[in-house]
């Protein structure tokens, strides 16, 4: 496909929303709507037993639901994705690790956003008090194990794509 023409239709600090006109491989036109978001980083904190996640109240669905740590950098700022998934760790749990992998780098919504994001699997942890931003007042976090994340996910207290496509990129990495 071939961008034709774009226009913003609507910007805030958080994202960027264009309409691109597009010509087709056959000639024909069409339109996207595409959501502009810088990447993030999701973050797997690993103790023996399974995981750590946070719990918060997500605007847009109207509802709390169950997710691991992520984030983007801030409007204007950037950096090492590590040291995101580390700042955010630390930010949303009060987890500090002393071993970071990058599982992987995902899309969480290519059809019509190009934001990705890169999942890392921390361990050897050490706990503190976290440091959330105002926008995270309501967050609460907690170790549940993996027999317990896997109910969750089947009774829908767990519904974050990216959580779960993190998960599948962690079983493929550790299938036991």
């Amino acid at each position: 496909m071939e961008r034709v023409s774009s226009r913003v239709v609507y910007q805030n600090p958080w994202m960027t929303v264009r309409e691109d006109e597009i010509r087709r491989p056959d000639g024909s036109p069409g339109i996207y709507g595409v959501v502009e978001k810088p990447d993030f980083a999701l973050v797997m904190p690993r103790w023996r037993d399974g995981f750590w996640l946070v719990e918060q109240f997500r605007y847009p669905v109207g509802r709390r639901a169950w997710e691991f740590p992520q984030g983007s950098w801030g409007h204007g700022a950037g950096g090492d994705r590590a040291e995101l998934a580390r700042r955010e760790l630390a930010e949303e749990t009060g987890l500090r690790t002393a071993r970071l992998t990058h599982l992987g780098h995902l899309f969480e919504a290519y059809g019509f956003s190009n934001q990705g994001f890169d999942v890392y699997l921390a361990e050897d942890l050490d706990e503190g008090e976290p440091d959330r931003e105002p926008a995270e007042q309501d967050m609460i976090h907690r170790a549940f194990t993996d027999q317990e994340i896997t109910t969750m996910i089947r009774s829908g207290q767990i519904v974050d794509a990216p959580s779960l496509a993190a998960l599948t990129l962690h079983r493929l990495a550790d299938p036991r």
